[in-house]
This record gives C-alpha cells, structure tokens and sequence, in this order.
C-alpha cells in the first residue's frame, strides 16, 4: 500500500491550502479533485499523488476516486469541454448529429465528447459547456455556443388543465432567491407547527398521510422515518439524494429550481422527527446552477432562524450541507450515495445493514428524495387526512409527470395518481403530435417498461409494473412508429453499460453483451440465437447483479421481448434493421 507521506511544506501551495480548507478530511477528497480539474483544466496523475499526499491517503485510494467519476476523467486539454448528452430523448432528438455539428464548429477548441443523460430532458438536445447547462441546441446556434449562448430554461409557472399542485403550488409566485418572498407565501410554516409536536407525533402524521417515497420504489416515508428515530445509536443523519441521474428524470431540478426553501423545510422536519442534527443534500455533478441556489437559500436560511443552531429559539438544532457529486449514475443508489459521501468510489454496499441503522460513517441514516422532502411541508400544515383527499386513487398525495417525446406539449406537470397512459398523452400531453401514431411508451425511466397500445387504459401507481406500466420516477418517453424499439432498447444498454460501476460480474458483463447484441441487431446483422441469449443476460442479471442497477435492466429488455417480438425476429432472422 503506498502512503508517501510528504511533509506537508513540500506539497504543492493550491493542494495543500484546500485540504486545510477541509481540515485535511479524507472524506473531502472529491470536492478537492473537483477544485482541482476546474482551476487546472484537467488531473494529472502527479496532481492526483499529491492529493493523497496532502490528505494522508493511500496513493491508490486517491486514483480510484479520480478515476470512477466522468466529470473528473476527462483531462480538455483546450478552452474548454462540451458534453452533449445522448440519452434517450436527446438520442431521439437526434442528439447524435448534433454532438457531429458541434465537434465540426468548436472541436478545434474546445473538447467534444459524450455524456449520459444530463437531467436536461426538457431541453433536448442538450449540452454541458463546462459546467454550464446548455439547449435545445440547433446547427444554428451551435457557432453561438462558443460566445455564451445556453439556450432557454422551460416556464412551469402555468398550471395545465387538470393538474393539482401542491409541490409546484408556488412556481412562477415564489422568489426561489429569496427567503423572505417564501415567508411571505408559508414557508417554513410546517416546520414551526412540526416543532410544536413530539418527533413520534411528527412521524405519525406522515405514516397516516400515507407518503410514499418518489425515487422510484414507493416505500412507505414514514416507516423509514421510524426506522431512523428507533435507533438506538447517535448521532443520526439525514440526506437528501438529489442525484436524479437517470434518463427521462428531471423533476428535482424544477423543484430545486422553483422552491428550493419547501425541500430544506421537509428535511429540517425529518430531521427533528428522526433525532438527526446534521444532513446532506448529494447533488448531481452536472447541477452546478442548482447546488449554487441550494447553497444560497441554506445561507438565508441560517440568517433568518430557520435553519442552524437553536432553530427559532427551540432545543432543536439542524445543520445541511450540499454535496456535489462527479458524474456516477450508480450514486443515485443509496448505499452507493453514501459511500461517495464519505470519501470513497461510488459502489453500493450489501445489505443489509440497510441505511436506517448503518449508513453514514455507520450511523443511523434516513435518505428519502427531493420529491419526497418536498411534499412533506404540505402535509404539516394541512394535515394527513387533507393529503388523502387530495386523490381519489388508493396511493395518496400527488405526483410529478414528466411527459416526453413525440406529444405536442411536453415538459413537466403534478397530478394525483391512478392517470392512465392515455390520459397522459391526451389530456395532458395535447396528443400525439401530427402526423404521428402511437406505437410504444418508455415508462418510469430507462428502467422501466415498453408498452404498447394494448395497455394504453392500465391505472398507473407503484403497482401497475405487475400488469406492464412501470411508474418510477414518474416519466414517460411517448414514441411513434419511426422510432425502433431495438434501435431504442440499444440506447438503453449503452447507458447502463456505461454507468455500470463494475463492482460485480453480472452487471459489468450482463451489460456490455447485450448491448453489442442490441447494437449489431439494430444494424441489421443479426444471429440465430440473439433473442434467446439476452433472455438468458437478462435472468443472470436479475438474479445475481449486487444492486439495483443489475437487477433492474431486465425490465426494459424483457418487455420490449415481450410486446415487440416480431421486431427482434425480423432482425434475428436478417430481413430487417432498426438503425
């Protein structure tokens, strides 16, 4: 194990000084490396050795770190780096083309290259200049990009017809700049009443509101609420994972973007219900504008009382630090989140332990969503049996929408649950675009479900993935009869394939393989055998990959298997292609 351990006056004056920024904290070390490749253009192996030096790390656990992260693995070398993205809905925006524009206008001075998803969904194609969000890019304004040109964020102050909104109540009202604009409309009024009450009276409203976690999986708020305060052990902490890093996703940047006081208020009445005194908001690599507004509105919050030691002269004293990751899909998982926190590679632990007992540095530790926090300051103030009204469905509350694709008015939108897919095409949506047929849905992400006509009518909750209509996170790519489900399932693999942290065999294998089948089938050379092997990938995969990420690939292979064989048939058997 190498240590090489410099005396401190003989390493490098920038690294020396940020690691005393940090009190030379191993756990510090990507907010260091980030520092660094910003001022430095780039990480040299030397500025990495350094690192480790200064911090008093092993040579090898400081590369490991630099080299796991894709905003540090890049080294521009020129004026600058453009990411443009090639998920699923830039991809179908013919994100491709433009990243050739691109690399044809600036190449010369700027470093092109690809990037996964970058939450911008709703502005696709989609770029990263530096770390500035930038789209819908266009060959017109491709030239513009080198002068400073980012585009246009999307308006979500008007409400569509038949939304209920309680997370987006205040968007386009609210100053998301200033506290002083969110007291005036409520803010932190839920966590003045929360104060009011015993942490197990806090806890029990929000088990009887029948919260459930919008990350994706649904699990019951309240309980892992409970979990945490059952703890025996101290101290307790609490995160808010903002590292929505999965395609289609791009609801907690809107809320971050419209009301970032409401997601604070909800951690802080966590917090208090939990017994926990200090938390974290692990925020995507990608959102630097949103981490610098987050940051901002805890600053006001301290300054006003709300946030800090003594909260508004009570006993109960709350601290929340935002922590920006470095580019790592597998870090929206939790375990794998916490492991990034804590100085380390972003791969996931075993469990259990599960997170409410051993998580941060091995303390009890709550970690819900930003949709998740966001809707808890409502329930508060109104009470659980006002949030059951709110939706006739059996899973209570509102959700966010995201609607994508070939629909005349995509973007975002809140509603209860129990929508159908043809509800959210039609009433939502504003129908398919035309001159366009519906012929599948990418549903609850790229995890999710391919979906045909056939289950059009289905009510879609956390349940409906046992009848074909996957939820998630709430989002839904609506596809036309141009788009290729091979040629789309193809995009799918390459992401996960790309993001896969190579922590296990099943996934790191189980993922390339089916992507250089999917890739070779959409191009028209298919073998005899193709569909059976990724049959059999996809039960490897499901049943033996270490985390979330594995085991949740299957879903889209085997239902795209399901409802579209004829399409992998004609390929398979070579009178077709889907490129």
């Amino acid at each position: 194990m190498l240590t090489n351990r410099k005396p401190q006056h003989m390493i490098d004056f920038e690294i020396n000084e940020l690691s005393k920024k940090f009190n030379y904290d191993p756990k510090a070390i990507l907010e260091i490396l980030q520092s660094l490749f910003k001022t430095r253009n780039g990480l040299t192996v030397e500025t990495i050795h350094e690192v480790a030096r200064s911090l008093h790390i092993p040579v090898e656990h400081a590369y490991g770190v630099a080299t796991f992260y894709s905003l540090l693995a890049t080294k521009p070398g020129k004026d600058g780096i453009i990411r443009v993205c090639d998920g699923p809905v830039c991809w179908l925006c013919k994100g491709v083309d433009v990243k050739e524009i691109v690399e044809q206008n600036l190449g010369d001075k700027w470093e092109v290259t690809r990037s996964s998803c970058l939450g911008l969904c709703d502005r696709a194609p989609a770029a990263l200049v530096n770390d500035e969000q930038c789209g819908p890019i266009n060959p017109k304004v491709v030239a513009s990009i080198a002068t400073g040109w980012r585009g246009e964020t999307v308006d979500y102050s008007q409400a569509r017809p038949g939304e209920l909104r309680v997370m987006l109540s205040q968007t386009g009202i609210i100053d998301p700049d200033s506290i002083q604009s969110a007291l005036t409309l409520g803010a932190y009024q839920g966590f003045r009443k929360a104060l009011e009450l015993s942490p197990e009276e806090v806890i029990s409203i929000i088990e009887a509101a029948g919260l459930t976690g919008r990350g994706g999986a649904g699990f019951p708020v309240g309980r892992k609420w409970r979990f945490v305060f059952q703890a025996d052990r101290s101290p307790k902490y609490v995160i808010c994972n903002a590292d929505e890093s999965e395609p289609l996703i791009f609801k907690d940047r809107v809320l971050i973007d419209t009301n970032p006081h409401q997601i604070l208020e909800g951690m802080a009445i966590a917090g208090y219900a939990c017994g926990a005194k200090e938390a974290f908001i692990y925020i995507r690599g990608e959102y630097t504008n949103q981490s610098e507004r987050l940051v901002h509105a805890i600053k006001e919050a301290n300054e006003w009382g709300w946030l800090g030691n003594n909260i508004q002269d009570s006993n109960f004293s709350f601290n929340i630090h935002v922590h920006c990751g470095a580019g790592a899909y597998i870090c929206g998982e939790e375990t794998a989140l916490i492991e990034s926190l804590e100085g380390k590679r972003g791969e996931p632990r075993i469990r259990p332990p599960y997170p409410p007992t051993y998580g941060y540095l091995s303390f009890p530790t709550l970690v819900n969503n930003v949709e998740s926090y966001s809707s808890v300051p409502a329930i508060l103030q109104n009470g659980a049996d006002w949030y059951r009204s709110l939706s006739n469905y059996p899973t209570p509350g509102t959700k966010l929408y995201m609607l994508l694709g070939h629909i005349n008015n995509p973007g975002l939108f809140e509603a209860p649950f129990g929508l159908t897919l043809a509800q959210l095409i039609n009433q939502y949506g504003g129908g398919m675009r035309e001159g366009s047929a519906f012929q599948f849905a990418l549903t609850g992400g790229a995890a999710g479900t391919f979906v045909p006509p056939t289950l059009m009518n289905v009510p879609i909750d956390y349940t409906s993935v046992a009848k074909g209509v996957a939820l998630g996170a709430g989002a839904f790519l609506i596809c036309d009869k141009s788009v290729s489900p091979v040629a789309l399932l193809a995009n799918l693999l390459f992401f996960f394939m790309d993001e896969s942290c190579g922590k296990c065999t099943p996934c790191r294998v189980g993922t390339y393989r089916a992507y250089s089948i999917l890739e070779r089938m959409k191009k028209g050379h298919g073998w005899f055998g193709d569909i059976d092997e990724l049959k059999s990938l996809s039960d490897v995969m499901f049943n033996s990959s270490f985390c979330g990420l594995g085991q949740s690939v299957p879903t889209p292979i085997n239902s795209a298997l399901l409802h579209f064989p004829d399409k992998f048939v004609e390929i398979e058997r070579g009178s077709a292609y889907a490129d």
